[in-house]
């Protein structure tokens, strides 16, 4: 009995040792704290694209009758691209435009000639802006029964030299002269392109024009006047030219835009746009949108584009 209790005891023992050097040898692992997560990478803010400032304010306009209906043109196109602009275009003449351009009391002048030397020693600061090149169209009453003069007959009959229509191949009738008003871009080009002559001297020269001209105040008051006129002649910007009159060739060159652009026809002028100084801002988006691709497009529509 005592011999079984023993061996008991010894196994319990034996057990205990057991277990206890396990416990030494082994200890439980702690598990290793986890590594704190590395924060996510901030996204760099995305930039909004740029857009360019919507265009707003107001700008005058004021020169010449010849320039004016294209002007008209392309500030409505452009006001249509920029609700918030407000573009406003009078006329009264070249000479106007250059003054109030000159004086500052418009934005942009218009002038539909080259601007004289003196109009900038008086205005050293104008700004020429060139937007487009037009014809100017020797015109007769549709009754006439002309198709063309030399440009040397032009001179002759507006300086008052021919005075009936048969002494140019005409029909024997007395002639009315219809022209611009003094100051009219158009006429001072029309004077310099036709009148112009050389002295004895070799100095230039201008003829004028026939005291007994009947002069109007735009292009389509001479418009009416010679298709209402019986035997008179005038002259006008290609831009006005409709079947109510009828356009002479000159040296047997008809008036045309192609013509112009080949150099073939003798009478054309410039468009022109002036700033006192530098453009405003404003001043600046509506020249480069009228000297642009699709301002020029709507010069082409009636008149000769820049390039």
């Amino acid at each position: 009995m005592k011999s079984k209790v023993f061996v008991l005891s010894a196994v319990v023992l034996a057990s205990v040792m057991l277990f206890t050097a396990c416990q030494q040898a082994a200890p439980a692992a702690e598990a290793a704290p986890a590594e704190a997560a590395a924060p996510a990478e901030e996204a760099a803010p995305t930039e909004a694209p740029a857009v360019a400032p919507a265009l707003s304010g107001q700008l005058q306009l004021a020169g010449s009758t010849s320039v004016q209906p294209l002007a008209e043109e392309l500030a409505n196109a452009f006001m249509a691209a920029n609700p918030e602009v407000s573009i406003d275009i009078q006329g009264g003449g070249t000479s106007v435009g250059v003054t109030s351009a000159g004086d500052g009391t418009v934005d942009i002048g218009n002038a539909s000639r080259a601007i004289k030397d003196s109009e900038m020693e008086q205005y050293p600061n104008l700004q020429v802006f060139t937007i487009a090149y037009d014809g100017i169209a020797v015109i007769v009453n549709p009754d006439v029964e002309l198709t063309s003069l030399t440009k040397d007959q032009v001179q002759a009959i507006f300086a008052g030299e021919v005075t009936n229509f048969s002494e140019v191949g005409g029909p024997d009738a007395p002639i009315t002269v219809v022209s611009r008003e003094e100051g009219s871009g158009t006429r001072g080009a029309f004077e310099e392109l036709v009148l112009e002559y050389k002295d004895a001297n070799g100095e230039k020269q201008i003829k004028p024009i026939v005291d007994s001209a009947l002069l109007q105040q735009s292009n389509g008051q001479l418009l009416t006047v010679v298709a209402t006129t019986p035997n008179s002649i005038g002259y006008l910007s290609f831009g006005f030219l409709d079947d109510s009159v009828r356009a002479l060739a000159i040296d047997g060159i008809e008036p045309t835009v192609e013509n112009v652009k080949n150099g073939t026809y003798p009478i054309y002028r410039p468009f022109n746009m002036l700033t006192n100084g530098a453009p405003s801002e404003l001043s600046q988006a509506f020249l480069d949108f009228v000297l642009g691709a699709d301002g020029q497009a709507i010069v082409a529509e009636d008149y000769i584009t820049v390039d």
